[in-house]
């Protein structure tokens, strides 16, 4: 992908006319706690199903595990220096569960709050809002043993972790997200097993879905409860579904992948009901006597804001007559025929298409047909192969991905969807799930041997479009 056509150099503010955001548009970035703290054992952490996955052998791409990852945990200070540097406004980070409350159950454990302290403390001080995700797929290891996400009970305590942490930070914290892309938890967890724990039954991912929306009803109670001022919210992870072809068959292979990937949480979360053809399509998996009476209105309780993340499009196609199903457990469960179809169009070093309207789809689709909340853009980015030359790092494929997603979020707002704020997916390289190290999403560069830290070009551009509070002219 080429770059943006005449690109002011660098970290300078170009002064023609371009595209200009609403006033407080909030401009951010985003990290996981697995991803980027390290000290694994320290300070009274103890396991997560990320710690027990990454260390199984053959689970995550050359045997890396989050042990040290970015350091953050111990050079805080440093990297939120680097976020002021940015101008960033806002930096959405999650909090290490098993940190906080090492087992899942009990009292908090001050000494991982403490570390939250200080990283809210430092980000105060430099004038960037922090944004607190409570659930970023690290949940402690003895409730997994205990059943997971697929187990009612995990919802409950939940519910638990987030009073803790709200006690702790709330008077500090303002934003609050309880969950982050629900699905990958569900369905790749669960389902295909890709991501931790790594099982891999259709009807647990199910169930797991289910749960973790009951434990973000129950989350928001809580913080509603402890800290009525919170503004709070949830992160979804969607995807434009189109069909292959105008096929009958196609069509309805996209609309059992968008039920699966889009309706199965938007539809309980925002209008409190289940869709109806998403519950036949999984008729072979479940029954869904999951469900009990007073959860859909739990997990409907009222939000502030929606978090959208958004990374590219999904174009699928019916199976081929006499074509067996890939037998490798599936994170589509009950639609494991369903083939995704490549168009040929660019793509990012994880091999996800490259297609910046499909965030303007579905920011609109988000706001047309669901709520008038404010919504967020809680996550976007790519993984490029990126070089240190002469101690720089020029990511022009990055820092032309950045420019067309926030163009095409710039659209939705014309288009009258009430978007507030963008947070760049990431703040700086880190461990990317089972692909380990081999993947970069960062604005900043992170040598995992050294620990030193480069801003790459995207970095000082996201850093000039923060300042403009908008883009330049194409």
């Amino acid at each position: 992908m080429s770059n943006p056509a005449s690109p002011p150099a660098v970290g300078v503010l170009d002064d023609r006319p371009g595209l200009t955001f609403p006033p407080g548009f909030l401009w951010g970035a985003a990290t996981a706690a697995y991803q980027i703290e390290g000290a694994a054992a320290e300070d009274g952490r103890t396991q997560s199903i990320w710690d027990t996955f990454s260390h199984t052998d053959g689970r995550v791409v050359a045997g890396h595990t989050g042990d040290v990852a970015c350091d953050h945990y111990h050079r805080v200070g440093d990297d939120v220096a680097l976020m002021a540097e940015l101008g960033l406004k806002s930096y959405r980070f999650s909090v290490s569960w098993p940190r906080v409350q090492p087992g899942g159950t009990g009292a908090a454990n001050q000494r991982g709050l403490d570390f939250y302290r200080r990283l809210v403390d430092e980000l105060l001080a430099k004038g960037i809002e922090p944004w607190l995700t409570l659930y970023h797929w690290d949940l402690p290891q003895p409730l997994e043993d205990a059943g997971g996400w697929p187990a009612r009970d995990t919802a409950a305590r939940f519910a638990d972790y987030t009073t803790l942490v709200a006690d702790a930070l709330g008077d500090r914290v303002r934003y609050w997200t309880t969950l982050n892309e629900p699905w990958c938890s569900a369905f790749l967890g669960y389902g295909s097993g890709v991501h931790a724990p790594g099982r891999t039954d259709g009807a647990d991912a199910v169930r797991a879905g289910h749960h973790l929306m009951l434990g973000h009803g129950l989350a928001v109670q809580a913080l509603r409860a402890t800290r009525p001022d919170a503004e709070v919210g949830v992160t979804v992870n969607l995807y434009p579904v189109d069909p292959a072809s105008d096929a009958p068959a196609d069509v309805d292979a996209a609309r059992r992948i968008d039920g699966l990937a889009n309706r199965f949480f938007l539809d309980p979360l925002l209008r409190g009901s289940y869709p109806r053809d998403l519950v036949a399509d999984l008729r072979t998996v479940t029954d869904f006597d999951h469900v009990r009476d007073g959860d859909l209105a739990t997990i409907a309780t009222p939000l502030d804001m929606v978090g959208v993340n958004y990374y590219s499009r999904h174009v699928v196609a019916a199976a081929v007559e006499g074509v067996e199903a890939d037998p490798a457990p599936s994170c589509w469960p009950g639609s494991e025929d369903v083939r995704f179809v490549t168009r040929g169009v660019p793509v990012t070093d994880m091999g996800w298409e490259i297609d910046a309207p499909g965030l303007t789809e579905t920011l609109r689709r988000v706001h047309d047909n669901y709520t008038d909340l404010p919504l967020y853009v809680t996550e976007n980015g790519s993984a490029f192969v990126d070089e240190v030359v002469d101690g720089q790092v020029d990511d022009v494929d990055r820092l032309a991905y950045f420019d067309a997603h926030l163009r095409a979020a710039h659209e939705a707002i014309n288009a009258g969807v009430p978007l507030r704020g963008y947070f760049a997916w990431s703040l700086m390289d880190n461990f990317e799930w089972a692909w380990g190290y081999t993947k970069r999403f960062g604005m900043i560069h992170v040598d995992y041997d050294s620990q030193v830290r480069i801003p790459k070009s995207s970095a000082r551009w996201y850093a000039s479009v923060i300042r403009r509070n908008g883009l330049a002219a194409q």
